[in-house]
């Protein structure tokens, strides 16, 4: 039975410095391009990946690039797989946000669904958005497994328990392409 192989994109150098990024744009640190060539090793004697699927953001697009150089796959970016908006938070450290946003960040940790980040997104459109990213491409992979490049917030979305390094991955079963928890 297919499976996503969902990777969160290596460091990128506003990890590096501790910033929310939602849907900014930096690119990958020195050390987030070792990781992810990490990963490449790791994942490119796996077989099976039938499509390699990438969010169109610099740190997801430049892993990506790196992973499928390995599995001889050209990375497809995909809007809906972009990262959580997350509005005047974004380029703040989480001192700054919990600074300036204190009942705002205790209501988005709390995990309420429908706390818009900054005042950019939600976790529920969020969710939204990345399910059904992942059923069209899900359709699309040939019977192969399908291989997402993306961030964090995205999966979390999906799963809230999830938890993932930059450049670590996961399997998750082919029902979560339809949004159901695994």
């Amino acid at each position: 039975m297919p499976v996503i192989v969902y990777a969160r994109h290596a460091e990128s150098t506003w990890n590096a410095a501790g910033r929310w990024q939602g849907q900014a744009d930096p690119p990958l640190s020195a050390r987030g391009r070792a990781q992810a060539e990490a990963l490449a090793g790791r994942l490119g004697g796996r077989g099976g990946i039938g499509l390699l699927a990438t969010s169109p953001l610099a740190r997801a697009r430049q892993t990506a690039e790196i992973l499928g150089a390995r599995l001889g796959l050209e990375p497809r970016p995909v809007d809906a797989l972009k990262e959580l908006d997350a509005g005047v938070w974004s380029g703040l450290t989480r001192a700054e946000v919990e600074r300036r946003f204190p009942e705002e960040l205790a209501r988005f940790l709390s995990g309420d669904p429908e706390v818009c980040a900054g005042g950019g997104e939600s976790r529920s459109a969020l969710a939204a958005r990345v399910a059904g990213a992942l059923r069209e491409l899900f359709s699309t992979a040939s019977g192969g497994d399908l291989a997402v490049v993306g961030h964090l917030g995205a999966l979390r979305s999906l799963l809230p328990d999830a938890r993932l390094d930059n450049a670590d991955f996961l399997e998750l079963p082919a029902h979560c392409a339809a949004g159901d928890e695994a």
